[in-house]
């Protein structure tokens, strides 16, 4: 079996701040900058479209009806414009493209999932999945997605599994993707994670966080991680700060995520993406292969008589009717096949 050599991107971008269609241009602009720099896939942030909700950790939920107002306002749909102009511009220039955005649908107007789409060179979507579990403060905006896309697509750059953010912290929801042959993992996270008033001793340093748990699914998993972590940039900096004294000290103080690759030794490759722009790494898919000897979890390394692991892909749609045709969801964006 051949093994191919590719050369991929991470968008270490902001978006333009809580407006979809500019950000999606944007995105576009990315895409044909990478394929130009000869990138075969560039992968776009968690919530990329139309940026993070940071102001969950900053406010009460009583005092930011209007951000959240604003953010179910430009949340996207899976099927809508903005999703076609990305798709386009995969198509356009021949590469694939894997961005997160918050998605809206039509059985309701605030309910939200954490979603990402990965999309073939051809323009065709060759995943579409929500993350599991929002994560601590992520609960005030969006709702639990399902395991239905939670798998590996196989692709000419490799096998291709994706995790948003807490998800990589998850041993169970990565060991689905290790398990179906994972050889480039995609990790997206946001710009920055506030969990304490800056100075603190226990405060959370993503950066730190983002190396440990992504050097971690390398080593175990023996795959390469690209790793892509939204930028703040000064307007989504002021539109955060200006919520109250205490959120611009901690915007201020926060540290930062960046953008990476680790190799499935689980040692990074080559510098961290701080400032905008583009990451753009070569990988030998060839190089996953020696390391399986030492600890091939997937394999002879594992007791499959004692560890069994049941992954339920239903797809949960909110309601189902039944009439002469048969049962069909009300909503098929939500039944959609992977």
């Amino acid at each position: 079996m051949s093994l191919p050599r590719i050369k991929v991107a991470a968008a270490h971008l902001a978006p333009v701040w809580m407006d979809a269609a500019a950000t999606a241009a944007k995105a576009c602009d990315a895409i044909g900058e990478a394929a130009r720099a000869g990138a075969q896939l560039v992968m776009f942030p968690e919530s990329y479209i139309p940026g993070f909700p940071a102001w969950t950790a900053l406010a009460a939920p009583i005092l930011t009806h209007e951000h959240f107002a604003r953010f179910a306002a430009q949340s996207i749909r899976a099927d809508g414009p903005e999703v076609a102009s990305l798709r386009q511009a995969a198509r356009r220039h021949g590469i694939h493209v894997s961005f997160g955005f918050s998605e809206s649908t039509a059985a309701s107007l605030g309910c939200l999932w954490n979603s990402n789409m990965l999309v073939g060179p051809d323009g065709a979507v060759l995943n579409h999945r929500r993350k599991l579990v929002p994560t601590y403060y992520e609960k005030l905006v969006w709702a639990p997605g399902d395991a239905q896309a939670l798998r590996v697509v196989d692709t000419p750059i490799g096998r291709i599994g994706t995790l948003i953010c807490g998800e990589n912290t998850n041993p169970l929801a990565r060991y689905a993707l290790m398990a179906e042959g994972e050889q480039l993992h995609l990790a997206t996270f946001p710009p920055i994670w506030p969990t304490r008033m800056p100075g603190e001793a226990a405060a959370y340093d993503i950066e730190e966080a983002i190396r440990i748990r992504c050097g971690a699914h390398s080593f175990e998993a023996k795959c390469f991680t690209l790793v892509a972590s939204s930028f703040l940039d000064a307007t989504a900096a002021r539109a955060l700060a200006a919520i109250s004294p205490e959120a611009a000290r901690v915007i201020e103080g926060t540290p930062r995520a960046v953008s990476m690759a680790i190799g499935p030794e689980g040692r990074q490759i080559g510098q961290s993406q701080r400032e905008e722009g583009l990451l753009l790494v070569e990988m030998n898919l060839a190089d996953c292969v020696e390391p399986k000897q030492f600890h091939d979890v997937v394999g002879y390394y594992n007791r499959f008589d004692i560890f069994q692991l049941s992954v339920d892909r239903t797809p949960r749609a909110p309601i189902r009717f039944r009439d002469a045709a048969g049962a069909e969801p009300a909503y098929p964006e939500l039944d959609e096949p992977a």
